[in-house]
C-alpha cells in the first residue's frame, strides 16, 4: 500500500463535486462502514454537513496541499487538518472512495477522522450513533420499537421541534438479507430519516385521533402506494398547511403511526445542543456539560455493588425547577431530562490494548446539601432513576421525568478502580441548573493558583516548614505527570482526597480540639483503608503524635499522604500481585 496524492491519481481532481450526497459514501477494505453511515446522514443537512466539511476548500483556488474538517470532542469543536495524500493499491483507494472518480472531499473526511483517533485501524468497528455525536455534538438516544416507552409519539414530536436528526430501520433477521425488500416494499437493514410527525382528528367529526409519521428513504424510493397513508390531507386545514405537509421530495412519505411501530424495528435520535441550530423558530434544548475524572483509589469507587467506595464518584448537582409545557398522555407531568455519560478517549486507546469501560449512572434526590454526599447517604437512600444497565460503550444515554427538585447525579464505572476520563451532558426542556463539582474546582483553583502553578504558590516563604513539608508530599503524591506542579485535573483529585481524609478525622475529633489520639489514629487508618502490622502503628505515633499524644489535622494529613504514596509505589512494584517485591539500591531510593 503507497500514498499518492490526489494529482497522481487522476488528472483534474475535485474536492465536492455537484454537491455532497450518499453516492459520494463507497466503503473500502476498511470496517468502518458504522461511519459512513454517519456520513451518509450528514448529507442530508447542509448546514451540520458543511460546519464538519467546510465547503470553501479546493484543488485549484488557495490550494496549499492540505484540507481542515471539524469534529465535535468531549465539549468542543476541533480542527482536524491532513495533508492531500491517501493510502492507495494499483493507484486506486484503498479506503473510502466516491462514485465520482475525481471527487475526494469523503476520502479526506475518512482520513482526517482516522487522524482524530490516532490511526485507521481504531476505525474498525464501532457505533453510528458515536459517530452522529462527533459530527453535530448532540446526545444520541437509541430505541426499540417494541419495547420503547408508551410516550415514544410525544417522545419523537418534542425531538423533532428541537431540529434532532431522527432515522429508523427494519432489523435484518440473518447479514445476508440486508438490504432486501420486505412484503411492505421497504428495505430491511435500510435507515430511513424521520421528517415530521402529526396528529388530528378524523374529518367525520369524531374523537378518533390520527397520528402519523413522515419518512424519507434516501434513495428516493417510496414503497407502493397501498403502505402510504393519505390522512395528512385531513389535517391540513389551510393552505399553509397543505404545503408543510405535502411530501415534496423524492421518497418521502406518510404512514400511520401505528403501522410505523409494527414495520419497523429501531429508532436513532440525534438532539443536537443549541449552537448547531440556526433556525431561531426551533424550541432548543437547555445543556449543562460536566467534565470529570475516575482515579484509581480516590474516586473511582465502582457501582452500588460495591457500597464502601461507591460514594467516592464524582457527584454532579442538578436542580430541575420547571415541568414540561405539555400535558403528558401517560403519567404525572414532570420534567424531561436526557442524562448522557461518555467516556473519553478509548477509542484512541485501542492501539495499545485499551478497551471500553462498562459505565452507568444513578440519580438521587437530595436537599440543600452542597457538601460531597457520604457513605451512609447511599446507604439508606435509593436511587431515583438510573440508567437501565451499565454497558461497555463511549456513552450511556438515558431519558427520564422526573419531578421538581435538586437531585445529584453520579456517574461510575462498574468495578472500582478502572481509571478513565468522562463528560456529563444533562439536556432538559426547561431550564435547569447544575452546580458541579467541577465548576466548583475551577473557581478554587484559579483563587489558589491563579494563572501560575500551585506548586509556586506553596513554597511561598510564609508557611511553616511543617505545612511546606506536607504540601510538597501532596504535591508528589497527586504529581502525575512529573512536572512539580499542580494542574487542575491533579488539584481536585487531590482536593477529593483531602475532603475524605478530613470526614475520617471529625468523625474521631469528638471533642472538636482539632486533634486526634494516637489511640484514635489506628482507627482512622484503617477507615481510611490502609492496614498497618503494629509496627507501622507504633512508627505513626513516634513519628507524628505530640508529647502529649496527639496528632493535630496537618500531622494527621502529612501521615496519611505518606501512606498513601507508599502504598501506590508498592502496588506499582508489585507486578504479580502477590504482595511481595524485591528492590534493588535504586529502586529503594525511588520508594522512599
Amino acid at each position: 500500500m503507497l500514498l499518492f496524492s490526489f494529482q497522481e491519481i487522476c488528472k483534474n481532481p475535485q474536492f465536492i463535486v455537484g454537491g455532497a450526497n450518499r453516492t459520494d459514501i463507497c466503503q473500502g477494505d476498511l470496517g468502518d462502514c458504522w461511519l459512513l453511515a454517519a456520513i451518509a446522514c450528514l448529507t442530508l443537512s447542509e448546514t451540520l454537513l458543511y460546519r464538519v466539511v467546510p465547503a470553501d476548500q479546493s484543488f485549484s483556488e488557495n490550494y496549499a496541499g492540505i484540507f481542515h474538517f471539524q469534529f465535535w470532542r468531549y465539549g468542543e469543536w476541533v480542527d482536524v487538518v491532513v495533508d492531500d495524500r491517501l493510502p492507495t493499491s494499483n493507484n486506486h483507494l484503498v479506503f473510502t472512495r466516491s462514485g465520482n472518480k475525481n471527487e475526494f472531499w469523503s476520502a479526506l473526511l475518512e482520513k482526517a477522522y482516522a487522524k482524530l483517533h490516532g490511526t485507521y485501524e481504531a476505525l474498525k468497528g464501532g457505533n453510528t450513533l458515536e459517530a452522529m455525536e462527533d459530527f453535530t455534538g448532540g446526545v444520541t438516544e437509541f430505541y426499540e420499537i417494541s419495547d420503547a416507552p408508551r410516550e415514544i409519539y410525544n417522545i419523537m414530536k418534542k425531538a423533532l421541534n428541537r431540529g434532532s436528526l431522527m432515522g429508523c430501520s427494519i432489523d435484518s433477521l440473518v447479514p445476508s438479507a440486508s438490504e432486501t425488500k420486505t412484503e411492505t416494499g421497504l428495505v430491511r437493514g435500510h435507515a430511513y430519516s424521520v421528517t415530521a410527525v402529526e396528529q388530528g382528528k378524523q374529518e367525520d367529526g369524531s374523537d378518533t385521533r390520527i397520528r402519523l409519521v413522515r419518512l424519507r428513504d434516501p434513495w428516493g424510493v417510496a414503497p407502493p402506494p397501498s403502505r402510504m397513508s393519505c390522512d395528512w390531507s385531513s389535517l391540513a386545514t389551510s393552505e399553509q398547511d397543505q404545503q408543510r405537509l405535502k411530501p415534496v421530495e423524492a421518497g418521502e412519505f406518510w404512514m400511520g403511526f401505528e403501522e410505523f411501530q409494527q414495520t419497523f424495528t429501531k429508532l436513532e435520535i440525534c438532539n443536537l445542543t443549541p449552537d448547531a441550530l440556526q433556525d431561531d423558530e426551533l424550541l432548543k434544548w437547555d445543556v449543562s456539560v460536566n467534565e470529570g475524572r475516575w482515579v484509581r483509589g480516590c474516586s473511582a469507587g465502582g457501582c452500588r455493588n460495591y457500597p464502601d467506595t461507591f460514594w467516592t464518584n464524582p457527584q454532579y448537582r442538578l436542580r430541575l425547577t420547571e415541568e414540561d409545557d405539555d400535558e403528558p398522555d401517560h403519567g404525572e407531568k414532570g420534567c424531561t431530562v436526557v442524562v448522557a455519560l461518555m467516556q473519553k478517549g478509548r477509542r484512541r486507546e485501542r492501539c495499545t490494548g485499551g478497551t471500553l469501560l462498562t459505565i452507568g449512572f444513578a440519580i438521587y434526590e437530595m436537599h440543600g446539601n452542597k457538601q460531597h454526599l457520604p457513605k451512609d447517604f447511599f446507604l439508606y437512600t435509593a436511587s431515583k432513576a438510573r440508567c437501565k444497565s451499565y454497558i461497555n460503550l463511549r456513552e450511556v444515554t438515558e431519558r427520564f421525568c422526573l419531578s421538581p427538585g435538586e437531585y445529584v447525579i453520579v456517574p461510575s464505572t462498574f468495578d472500582p478502580n478502572n481509571e478513565s476520563d468522562f463528560i456529563l451532558r444533562v439536556f432538559s426542556e426547561k431550564t435547569s441548573t447544575s452546580d458541579d463539582e467541577e465548576k466548583q474546582f475551577r473557581a478554587m483553583f484559579q483563587q489558589i493558583a491563579g494563572d501560575v502553578s500551585l506548586f509556586l504558590i506553596l513554597t511561598d516563604s510564609v508557611f511553616t516548614d511543617k505545612i511546606l513539608d506536607s504540601c510538597r508530599s501532596m504535591i508528589a503524591l497527586m504529581d502525575t505527570d512529573g512536572t512539580g506542579r499542580l494542574n487542575l485535573e491533579e488539584f481536585k483529585h487531590l482536593w477529593s482526597k483531602i475532603q475524605q481524609w478530613k470526614l475520617i478525622f471529625s468523625r474521631y475529633d469528638r471533642d472538636k480540639s482539632s486533634s486526634i489520639s494516637s489511640f484514635e489514629m489506628r482507627n482512622a487508618v484503617a477507615d481510611a483503608g490502609f492496614q498497618l502490622n503494629p509496627q507501622l502503628h507504633d512508627i505513626i505515633a513516634m513519628r507524628y503524635a505530640s508529647e502529649h499524644l496527639y496528632l493535630d489535622f496537618d500531622s494527621y494529613i502529612c501521615c496519611l499522604v505518606r501512606l498513601e504514596g507508599m502504598f501506590r509505589a508498592f502496588k506499582a512494584f508489585d507486578i504479580d500481585g502477590d504482595g511481595i517485591i524485591k528492590l534493588n539500591s535504586l529502586e529503594v531510593k525511588v520508594l522512599n
